[in-house]
């Protein structure tokens, strides 16, 4: 009965946000606090993103914080993206399972825009300083396996960005589910992500003068955060013991963008050597992103699990992106 229940709540919850996390090309470019869609972790990257249905440990609080429920034990995790633009992106994160309680997970995503040489309207050719602008992304996910089946996530975040003397600060939240119905390696996942308020810029940084003594200061726009609503599917075509083999899809309807499809595939050799590839498409002209290759390597030490992974993404026009990542679990 309690299976009912849930796979029921499952079904119910995908299709009142269907329609209102629906695509909209028409309005991309509209929202703002983009660094909430730079993903961190090298497995789900390397996998195109299809990892809704999949995704596990640390990373799992980005893509689908469901997953997170599955972890054993406790996991920390570092990943560096040199991002497009010679911008940097670092994440760091950790989580543990507790006893009775379920899984509880924190972690801080920095972008690092690098440094800017300032311009105003009397000194278009630059007054000779530099300013650095900061993104950070704080997020702090509870995971819970409600049934044998059934998992659910939640995850809130605390985003704070930075430009020289204004910034803007606000909420997002992410939940999501994850159905396993014990059938042949078959596995269903969805995620809402980047639900929360509108955030507005404000400070010092906005004060005018006007005639030379009238000061005035002109109030920001408010904008909306970046969310979207996300289906996957995964499926063990393969898992004889010591060679495991899936394949995943996952469905991104954006609320500020066209909706993509995006496919992956994992291949593992004895849980410790591990080929991942994927690939993104999206109705969009010039759309930046396309093919994903990663590999990942675990290396047992008594109790304690050391993880190497790398994924390689194709960006057009930029320089390709690289995810480095380090795990270790115990």
């Amino acid at each position: 009965m309690k299976n009912r229940i849930a796979i029921f709540t499952v079904v119910l919850l995908a299709l009142s946000l269907s329609s209102a996390f629906a695509g909209n090309p028409d309005r991309l470019g509209t929202a703002g606090a983009l660094e909430l869609t730079i993903p961190y972790g090298s497995r789900g990257t390397a996998m195109g993103g299809a990892v809704v249905s999949s995704a596990y440990g640390v990373e799992s609080m980005y893509w689908n914080p469901a997953g997170l429920a599955s972890l054993e034990g406790t996991e920390a995790m570092f990943t560096h993206l040199p991002y497009i633009a010679d911008i940097d992106v670092n994440y760091i994160g950790a989580a543990t399972t507790i006893e009775d309680f379920g899984t509880i997970g924190a972690g801080a995503k920095v972008v690092s825009i690098g440094d800017i040489e300032e311009t105003t309207e009397d000194y278009p050719d630059g007054t000779g300083r530099v300013y650095n602008p900061s993104l950070t992304v704080l997020n702090l996910t509870y995971s819970r396996i409600l049934t044998v089946n059934v998992s659910f996530g939640v995850s809130a975040m605390f985003i704070s960005e930075q430009v020289q003397d204004v910034s803007a600060s606000g909420v997002a939240f992410d939940v999501g589910f994850m159905y396993d119905p014990g059938w042949r390696g078959l596995r269903l996942g969805l995620s809402v992500k980047n639900y929360g308020p509108e955030m507005k810029f404000a400070g010092s940084g906005f004060q005018r003068s006007l005639d030379g003594d009238r000061p005035a200061q002109p109030e920001a726009a408010s904008f909306d955060l970046p969310s979207s609503f996300n289906v996957g599917m995964s499926y063990d075509f393969l898992d004889t013991g010591d060679n495991y083999a899936s394949l995943s899809g996952t469905f991104k309807s954006n609320s500020y963008g066209s909706d993509s499809w995006k496919g992956g595939f994992e291949y593992a050799y004895k849980g410790m050597y591990f080929l991942r590839g994927g690939y993104t498409f999206e109705d969009q002209e010039e759309y930046l992103y396309g093919m994903n290759l990663g590999a990942g390597l675990v290396y047992a030490m008594g109790d304690t699990k050391l993880t190497f992974e790398y994924s390689w993404n194709d960006t057009e026009v930029f320089d390709d992106n690289q995810y480095f990542t380090v795990k270790f679990n115990f």
